[in-house]
């Protein structure tokens, strides 16, 4: 674990800093906060007001999270009061983490106020782990955030030196000497596990590393000791990225930010012709694209686009991305404009090349799938549908429909599955009762029938032709069907089919259930 490199971020009063950026700016803490009450978020708790998030001067005072407000109002009338907002602090989280991912895309959420940033091979980019650190707790600053902040080789390590500790930065040789003086909390303990353990007198990591380990873990559990071997580092510790790793990713760092969308569509383009030999290299094209927009205000947008077929040309994924942006065009507030472009691959696939013709050509028939993509990237994924083939013998389960970017890249057509005399043109969504007449017993066709106030007369007739239902899959009550091909004396022609025997009970009854022309 020595090589892995964890920074843990902290935010003690995420809630406050909510309310201040509103009320204030989100250039508070750089301009100096006006002159003012402390601020407190209430909620309700075991029937109870209880203050749940200070800012800095409620700290000050002495006040305590989880207090009564009615005891807080005694010692600090001027209190003032805010009502808790936990989906807006999870948004703002949420938010503070799409910024961070300028730095690495491994980025996991730490409980309601803190993050996990997965380092490892990239603080070279930032001029070293020191310089990392100091700009993003700088950034974060500017940006209106209390922000505690360490980097160890493993999370525990990080989340104790920047909860509890002084932060910074903890070589993999130094771990033991700053964990061991911290208190027994920074192990992210329950809290009556660690009222517990001080009424022992174990107050401090070092107290519980000195003990005997078996006694421990008989009297308390094994997560006690497991929480102190991954701070230790003698436990590795996952962490979960919040969002899916791209397969291959671009980024273009700008000197002056962009806001045009031709300016944008100029960089997506030379990103999506750096990824081009990645591609070519591992034999695949691009499914699923993501463009990352980060504004200078640390706002990030997200445009995602899909293709029919693997891509790998940059001009078609630069043209996919022109038409989301024309269909997100009133939503894309590019403010002051965008510094950071990142380009990801989502999703690849093989990619079948094909060979060129003497002109140089070697793509043909692609008017389809650039039609789909182009319509997909404009009006969404699921405007346009196909049909493929679904393992059943009931016709309206034999055949699943699915977004058309998806039915022309699989190749898995529904089209060429059947002959068209077996099947109808249309399937109706569900078998439609009708009444027949004059019905030949007992596997016959009906000599005329009436659907949908209409009656018709059979002229001529195919059939039947028996489904059985699927045991393995079947409801309750389902019956064998036998299906008829009929025309009547106009020419209209009908797929019916009759459910149960004659003779049978409950009675058969009759259905149409497509048609052919």
């Amino acid at each position: 674990m020595k090589s892995l490199r964890i920074l843990a971020l902290g935010f003690p009063h995420l809630p406050t800093d909510r309310i201040a950026r509103s009320k204030w700016g989100p250039s508070w803490r750089s301009t100096g906060r006006p002159e003012g009450p402390a601020i407190a978020c209430v909620g309700r708790h075991d029937n109870t007001l209880r203050l749940t998030a200070l800012d800095e001067q409620a700290d000050a005072i002495g006040l305590r999270r989880h207090q009564g407000l009615t005891e807080a109002r005694a010692l600090y009338p001027q209190l003032e009061i805010f009502e808790e907002y936990p989906a807006k602090d999870r948004e703002l989280l949420c938010a503070i983490a799409d910024w961070c991912d300028r730095y690495t895309p491994l980025v996991a959420e730490d409980g309601k106020d803190g993050l996990f940033l997965d380092i490892t091979g990239c603080t070279h980019l930032f001029g070293g782990e020191e310089a990392l650190l100091h700009d993003i707790l700088s950034r974060l600053f500017r940006m209106g955030f209390d922000v505690r902040g360490a980097i160890a080789s493993s999370p525990a390590l990080a989340w104790a030196a920047a909860h509890f500790g002084r932060g910074g930065v903890i070589d993999h040789e130094q771990g033991r000497d700053v964990l061991l003086p911290l208190p027994i909390q920074a192990l992210r303990l329950e809290t009556q596990l660690v009222s517990s353990l001080s009424k022992l007198g174990l107050k401090r990591i070092r107290d519980l590393a000195a003990a005997p380990r078996a006694p421990l873990a008989r009297r308390f559990g094994v997560k006690l000791m497991q929480r102190l071997d991954q701070a230790l580092g003698y436990e590795e510790e996952p962490i979960s990225p919040r969002r899916p790793i791209a397969s291959l990713s671009a980024e273009r760092r700008l000197a002056e930010p962009i806001a045009s969308e031709e300016d944008i569509l100029h960089v997506a383009g030379r990103l999506a012709a750096s990824l081009k030999p990645g591609l070519e290299a591992r034999g695949a094209g691009g499914r699923l694209f993501e463009l990352v927009l980060f504004r200078v205000d640390g706002k990030v947008l997200r445009l995602a686009v899909g293709a029919s077929q693997p891509l790998r040309d940059p001009q078609r994924i630069s043209r996919l991305f022109s038409e989301r942006l024309a269909a997100v065009h009133d939503d894309l507030d590019a403010g002051f404009g965008f510094e950071i472009l990142r380009l990801n691959v989502l999703n690849h696939e093989d990619f079948n090349a094909r060979q060129g013709d003497f002109a140089g050509k070697g793509e043909s028939e692609t008017s389809l799938p650039d039609f789909i993509d182009k319509v997909a990237a404009r009006l969404g994924p699921d405007c346009l549908n196909g049909f493929v083939l679904r393992e059943s013998h009931i016709p309206e389960k034999a055949v699943l429909t699915v977004p058309a970017t998806h039915h022309v890249g699989s190749g898995k057509s529904a089209d060429a599955a059947l002959p068209v005399t077996d099947r109808p043109l249309r399937l109706l969504k569900r078998p439609e009762p009708m009444e027949a007449f004059t019905s030949e017993v007992p596997d016959g066709p009906p000599g005329s029938f009436r659907w949908r106030r209409a009656l018709h007369r059979t002229a001529r007739s195919e059939g039947p032709e028996r489904i059985e239902p699927e045991w393995w899959n079947s409801l309750e009550g389902e019956r064998v069907r036998d299906y008829f091909r009929v025309e009547d004396e106009q020419g209209y022609r009908f797929w019916i089919y009759r459910e149960g025997f004659y003779g049978s009970h409950p009675p058969p009854r009759w259905f149409v259930h497509g048609l052919f022309a």
